[in-house]
């Protein structure tokens, strides 16, 4: 008989912030949100953004960090432990697929990082146009062979951190690598601010043209607040699980929250005046931050230097976040079928590996799969929407029902004040209000129109 192993956790409050953080804070703010905000209209979307994290995401990364503490299971573990009977166990099902499909595309994404930091050693970007900058990003992008190698060495990299445990893994890494970027990011800024025409990005970012708004937008931005907050895909509560005892969830999600928007804007700073000081257009798409960075540290002295550092550290976002999806396969795999860590984390990077390729060579407009799709995307796309705009978002509206009408509201209440330490009343009636009115009426009416229900 097997001896089981004792379940692992966070060993300090501060560790459990960035470990979170570093869960939200990675590639859907440096690359994602400026992209997104550049196609769908700058502050328009900005607005919706916020006002999806504040009524929307929020109230259910609460509830993910509510149910993951509460049960100390994986996601599939959590709802069978809440809930043994009826269908409650399908949220952890969906959370599961969505953290594979949001691996196969990221790692792609994170595969093209990795490469430009070696791009950036070599001396790649020196002197080079914007025209040389879009010719560099489509050879890195359509490969074949090379996007395929470097992925492999993002998922490689990711394992072998994940193969150390929560404590030696996870915790060590996201403490001491998630404050550097963030300092980074600022002296991006810095210098992005002070380029010519650098006030008319900032205008496209925070101005608001309401005309801009339509369907398409409200859908984008909270399918963004669900990829960027890791909500949905089962992490939360994978995360919140190994959350200390005495930690206020509340606060610790608010924190996060806001820390998260931050890097969001922050980035956004870093690239939009850029963006227009060197005449490019702000809808470029996913390719955004590898056309504009380079250039925007080629005017800094010692500029090959900082390019180098910061994709490093942009690479470090990427694996971090990546961590945290990869660890909500590898806790479902140790705890459901009594596998090993090791076997666990290498049948997950086996199945992204397969899957992700996909991804890779159908990526851009000349990838080597670009021209088969799938429901008229092609799979980088397709798995890109089918995660943000329709797992995501119903996993989060299932969750809120869940938590919201289904489970005993004084179980909620004494774990999210750690049995009355904590003097949040008024908070938890305002997070309940929001869960069971607010939440998932947004929520439904999206996926609604999501699916083509209503117009």
């Amino acid at each position: 008989m097997k001896k089981s192993l004792e379940r692992e956790s966070f060993s300090t409050g501060i560790a459990v912030f960035f470990a979170t953080l570093s869960s939200t804070v990675g590639l859907g703010n440096i690359w994602k949100f400026p992209y997104l905000t550049g196609k769908y209209g700058g502050g328009a979307f900005l607005l919706i953004y916020l006002i999806s994290i504040i009524f929307v995401a929020m109230p259910i990364m609460i509830s993910e960090l509510y149910i993951g503490r509460r049960t100390r299971k994986n996601p599939i573990g959590a709802f069978a432990k809440l809930r043994s009977k009826g269908p409650w166990k399908i949220i952890g099902y969906m959370g599961i697929l969505s953290a594979f499909f949001i691996l196969f595309f990221y790692s792609a994404v994170a595969g093209w990082i990795y490469s430009y930091i070696f791009k950036a050693i070599r001396g790649v970007f020196n002197g080079t146009s914007q025209k040389d900058m879009q010719n560099i990003f489509d050879r890195t992008v359509t490969g074949p062979i090379p996007p395929i190698i470097w992925q492999i060495v993002a998922i490689a990299v990711v394992s072998l951190i994940l193969v150390f445990g929560v404590k030696k893994g996870i915790e060590r890494i996201t403490k001491l690598l998630m404050p550097v970027l963030l300092i980074l990011i600022i002296i991006c800024d810095i210098r992005s601010l002070f380029l010519p025409g650098a006030m008319d990005g900032i205008k496209f970012l925070f101005k608001v043209d309401f005309s801009s708004i339509t369907k398409e937008v409200v859908l984008m931005a909270l399918g963004l607040s669900f990829f960027k907050l890791s909500l949905g895909m089962g992490t939360i509560i994978t995360y919140g699980s190994y959350f200390t005892a005495d930690n206020n969830m509340i606060a610790t999600s608010g924190k996060v929250v806001i820390s998260d928007t931050l890097v969001s804007l922050l980035a956004g700073i870093a690239i939009f005046p850029a963006v227009f000081s060197f005449g490019m257009q702000p809808e470029q798409g996913p390719g955004l931050l590898f056309m504009t960075i380079p250039l925007v540290f080629s005017k800094i002295p010692f500029g090959g230097l900082l390019v180098i550092v910061f994709f490093i550290l942009t690479a470090i976002a990427a694996t971090t976040a990546m961590m945290s999806i990869f660890e909500v396969v590898v806790a479902f795999i140790t705890e459901e079928r009594k596998l090993s860590r090791k076997v666990a984390v290498l049948i997950s990077a086996v199945t992204v590996i397969i899957f992700g390729v996909l991804a890779t060579l159908s990526a851009g407009t000349s990838g080597f799969l670009s021209s088969i799709k799938v429901f008229g995307l092609t799979f980088f796309d397709f798995f890109d929407s089918v995660s943000s705009n329709i797992l995501l978002p119903l996993g989060g509206l299932l969750i809120a029902i869940f938590v919201g009408y289904f489970l005993n509201k004084q179980d909620i209440r004494r774990e999210l004040s750690n049995d009355g330490t904590l003097k949040n009343t008024a908070i938890i009636n305002a997070y309940l209000f929001l869960l069971r009115f607010v939440t998932p009426v947004l929520l439904l009416i999206v996926f609604l129109s999501m699916i083509g229900i209503i117009g």
